[in-house]
């Protein structure tokens, strides 16, 4: 786990890359009913909009929100580390997820001029909470976990 500024901001970017990277690639599969090389290469053309997004939502909002409410419900004095990780990941999950697709319906999907617009990011927000959810702690979390182990040491 990061234990300065710094090292937060490097984890969140690494972070940030692997989980808006993948729904992306996940969203536009969705989209166009098929998941093709095209797909992971216009994917990175969205990062570019979404990863600065994401990175901002996740250390001013998300992930303040979700350290607070574990650190809440949890004495991380007491409490095994995995604990406190699953309900920090699974916390960032539930505030990143209605955030990134709010962002992704202004601007992708019609904006807020439009009269669906709340349907539209309910949808959204349905659509990609389980592919967030399940990518997060299976693969991204632990993933991102093992770099940023190798590059910081572990405790």
């Amino acid at each position: 786990m990061p234990k300065s500024l710094f090292q937060e901001i490097i984890f969140t970017i690494i972070m940030v890359f692997f989980m808006v990277y993948a729904l992306i690639c996940y969203n536009m599969t969705l989209a166009i009913g098929d998941l093709s090389n095209a797909v992971f290469l216009g994917a990175f053309r969205e990062l570019l909009i979404m990863g600065p997004i994401a990175f901002l939502l996740d250390m001013l909002v998300a992930g303040p929100l979700a350290k607070r409410f574990t650190f809440k419900i949890f004495n991380p004095a007491e409490t095994k580390p995995i604990f406190l990780i699953l309900s920090i990941s699974v916390l960032s999950v539930m505030f990143m997820c209605p955030l990134m697709s709010l962002a992704a319906t202004i601007l992708f999907k019609g904006g807020l001029l439009q009269s669906e617009v709340l349907a539209i990011w309910i949808k959204t927000t349905i659509m990609n909470f389980p592919m967030a959810f399940f990518w997060q702690l299976c693969f991204a979390g632990p993933v991102v976990r093992r770099i940023f182990g190798a590059v910081f040491g572990r405790k």
